[in-house]
């Protein structure tokens, strides 16, 4: 087991840091081509932290392991909104823009709800056999192109405001990165998909609970750095729009290219996790909305939390 445990945790870092030099490698090769670094921020850096779970949910997906991958995603997403976006409210309260409260929230909503009427209409028509097939991961894919022609729409009208800064480095170090990088998130993935299988096994738990769980907060490491982090500089936009567009990946995405690899079937009880991934989504739409308005304060923030624990609960008493 302990064996297993550092294996899991040395997967993590070499997947953590492997995304992070694939998106600086990546960013300044497209960079050197003179792509803009509007693209750049809107492809290779907004992708560059919902990496970890696409490349353990595909790993997962070739090796069968479904329910570590449906888990994974649903276990992300929940954690995304009650405790990331919990934590860096309790840090500092985090005004919401406007077009985020009209477009990127009410969309998340929309990627949950999608998720809640796939798995519905298949669970109610043989919930033994459950799955969500590649037709339902086109349709997952198509969404998340829309969205991104959507948001690359717009930012074009605002460019000056997303430039990011791209650090240019010499062709040959940007293309050792980018392979460097490419090969961390496969070999950490395989052995996070590995290494949790064989803890789920000697624990007697299903692959499910451990996706949900630690390889959900293993993944979603990235986006609570990146968000508390945001929070405590005051850079509201980064702390609530890493999270927002992590869960619209994840979903379309991420859980539209495992389900396009091989069919997922739903594990029991993925029903209750949807509508709680739901149910988050709606009371992350519904705290911008009530005063005061566009701000989640401290107060808001420490009910997400104490959601979170309450869910945590939950998951611990199914084992």
């Amino acid at each position: 087991m302990l064996i297993d445990i550092l294996l899991f945790s040395l997967g993590l870092v070499i997947l953590i840091v492997g995304a992070n030099w694939l998106v600086e490698g990546a960013s300044s090769i497209a960079s050197s081509l003179g792509v803009s670094a509007l693209t750049i921020g809107l492809t290779v850096v907004a992708a560059g932290t919902s990496t970890p779970e696409l490349v353990v949910n595909i790993v997962a997906s070739v090796n069968g392991t479904s329910g570590l991958a449906m888990g994974n995603v649903l276990g992300s997403n929940i954690m995304n909104i009650l405790l990331i976006v919990g934590i860096a409210a309790i840090i500092r309260p985090i005004h919401v823009q406007r077009k985020t409260l009209r477009v990127e929230i009410p969309f998340t909503l929309l990627a949950a709800v999608m998720l809640l009427v796939l798995g519905a209409e298949h669970m109610l028509k043989s919930a033994d056999s459950a799955m969500l097939s590649r037709l339902d991961g086109v349709i997952l894919l198509i969404f998340f192109g829309i969205f991104f022609l959507y948001t690359y729409k717009t930012s074009q009208s605002d460019q000056s405001s997303q430039e990011s800064k791209v650090r240019k480095r010499k062709p040959v170090i940007a293309i050792l990165l980018t392979v460097a990088g490419i090969a961390g998130l496969y070999f950490g993935g395989v052995i996070i998909v590995d290494s949790a299988t064989e803890i789920a096994g000697r624990l007697g738990v299903s692959d499910a609970i451990i996706g949900l769980t630690v390889v959900a907060i293993g993944t979603s490491l990235p986006e609570l750095v990146t968000s508390s982090v945001a929070a405590y500089k005051g850079n509201s936009d980064i702390a609530i729009g890493n999270v927002v567009g992590s869960n619209i990946f994840n979903i379309f995405l991420v859980l539209g290219v495992s389900c396009a690899i091989r069919p997922l079937p739903f594990y029991p009880g993925a029903l209750i996790d949807i509508l709680v991934t739901c149910a988050a989504s709606i009371l992350l739409f519904l705290f911008v909305l009530v005063r005061p308005k566009q701000t989640i304060e401290r107060t808001k923030g420490t009910v997400f939390l104490l959601i979170y624990i309450a869910y945590l609960i939950y998951l611990i008493a199914q084992v």
